[in-house]
């Protein structure tokens, strides 16, 4: 099944397009308060209501932000878009509270867990978290991570199909062959991505009581080993099939185990249907990729680096022949990425050759595919990270320790961030080509809940266009000229709500 993609690809000259396959982002992290707790302000009221919200949410605790952007096909943009959203997130914040820059949560007192049990300003989804709470406990649903969602271009979808009509009967089974063979692969090798960019080496005290064994030095992530964001053993669902897949989803839900598929909390989701039942017949639409954790380094939570990689990667995992005795070969990368996630981040991993193997082949494809300046560059760079574990984020968190902990670090870079943003000389610095008085416009739109794209016209000008509840506005700079952007924002879209209604769907 699916024999010689490369050389298809290769012929057919799709690799530009596979290049610019949609990525969007989901940032999980934190507010926390001058002294490095979890902040106990209610969510910021200036961003709008949760019930509607498309870019900024929250999740377990009423201090876990969500920050998420749209699908696209440049790394750049979604880095743009995200950078805008995450100065509209810092600008709202009240009082002295900052963002933690970590996976793992700040040091948790018996006070902090009671707060997060009694607040939460979400109804709709309290039957959902208390199930969770009696399931893993308070403390689980603290850790935070950064999702990749991923999406191959339709054009190249239809392209790649041409040539694999006698296999598939029709273009949605091609799809979910194609989706799938990504998600087994991306399992598969899960734990070079879990080496290049684990970023969780140590939780604060009291985060495990007692402490596990292998926890009792630093590794390279704690969230994506077996005592981090994960189901319950007995309650894994497996990659081995696509079919397999969905049943055994469908059948923790049905039976209870699993509140809803949000709990499944696999390394990739499948995404794009309402249940598991409708993606034999409606087709995967992108993946969910979870593996990745908050990293500090960069102050919107995840790396240029780490996303240019991954576009590569998923070329080159969409073109690996999967093994005949799949089945083995899982729970072998399970176990294997068990392993790298619990080692030493100071020391080389054990699979280091086979990494290197990984690399020389993504070198080979590169060259067949024409890869570019920077992608070239991207792999280079990362080959040194597998060579010199000193250069991991895991191994630089662990250098930045003091006396086994981070909450220091932690909080010295949310102080430095939060001073970066809010010092800046422009409001959304992202934005510089349009006025002032603009990204105030903007500013008060996203907050507000309503969606913004950059556009032009036939003639080439640059347009604004808002959207909220089916209702699009697209707008030149003069019409943004004005004195107070929320009331302007509630003339253009008179659905618009007026602040957080503490609901969510």
């Amino acid at each position: 099944m699916l024999d010689h993609l490369l050389t298809v690809i290769r012929e057919e000259h799709l690799a530009e397009q596979l290049y610019h396959s949609l990525v969007g982002l989901e940032i999980e992290e934190h507010r926390i308060d001058q002294h490095g707790r979890l902040s106990r302000r209610p969510h910021p009221r200036q961003l709008g209501s949760r019930t509607i919200h498309p870019y900024l949410q929250t999740d377990f605790t009423e201090s876990q932000l969500e920050v998420i952007t749209d699908p696209n096909p440049n790394i750049g943009g979604t880095l743009d878009q995200l950078d805008t959203l995450q100065t509209v997130a810092y600008r709202s914040l009240a009082g002295d509270d900052r963002i933690w820059p970590l996976s793992m949560p700040p040091k948790l007192d018996e006070t902090d867990l009671q707060f997060i049990r009694n607040h939460f300003e979400r109804p709709a989804i309290k039957p959902y978290r208390e199930h969770l709470i009696h399931k893993y406990g308070l403390k689980h649903g603290c850790m935070t991570g950064v999702h990749v969602n991923y999406s191959l271009p339709d054009p190249v979808i239809h392209r790649l199909y041409s040539h694999y009509t006698q296999e598939f009967p029709t273009l949605v089974a091609f799809k979910n062959a194609l989706y799938f063979r990504l998600a087994q692969n991306f399992v598969r090798y899960q734990w070079l991505l879990t080496y290049l960019f684990g970023a969780s080496p140590i939780a604060e005290a009291g985060f495990f009581d007692p402490v596990p064994a292998e926890l009792q030095h630093p590794v390279r992530s704690i969230r994506n080993s077996r005592f981090g964001f994960v189901n319950l053993p007995k309650e894994q669902v497996g990659y081995e099939s696509l079919s397999g897949h969905l049943a055994q989803l469908q059948a923790m839900i049905d039976a209870g185990t699993y509140f809803s598929a949000h709990e499944f909390y696999g390394p990739v989701r499948l995404k794009g249907q309402t249940s598991a039942q409708n993606f034999l017949t409606g087709g995967i639409r992108y993946l969910e990729l979870r593996d990745f954790d908050n990293t500090p380094f960069t102050p919107n939570g995840v790396s240029r680096h780490a996303l240019y990689f991954l576009k590569f990667f998923m070329i080159y995992l969409l073109t690996q022949p999967l093994p005949e005795n799949i089945a083995t070969a899982l729970a072998t990368a399970r176990l294997k990425n068990q392993t790298v996630a619990l080692e030493d981040p100071l020391q080389a991993t054990q699979y280091q050759a086979e990494g290197e193997q990984i690399f020389a082949a993504m070198r080979e494809m590169a060259k067949q595919l024409n890869a570019h300046t920077e992608q070239w560059e991207n792999i280079d760079d990362l080959e040194e990270v597998l060579m010199h574990p000193e250069l991991t984020p895991a191994a630089k968190l662990v250098a930045k320790m003091h006396e086994g902990s981070l909450m220091k670090f932690g909080q010295a870079v949310a102080r430095q961030w939060y001073h970066e943003r809010i010092s800046a000389p422009t409001l959304l610095p992202r934005l510089t080509q349009v006025t002032a008085t603009t990204q105030r416009f903007v500013m008060a739109a996203l907050q507000a809940g309503v969606r913004f794209y950059q556009v032009r016209d036939e003639d080439g000008a640059d347009l604004l266009m808002f959207t909220f509840a089916g209702v699009t506005q697209v707008l030149q700079e003069r019409d943004m000229q004005v004195g107070d952007p929320n009331q302007r924002l509630h003339e253009l879209f008179p659905d618009l709500p007026s602040g957080d209604q503490g609901t969510i769907v």
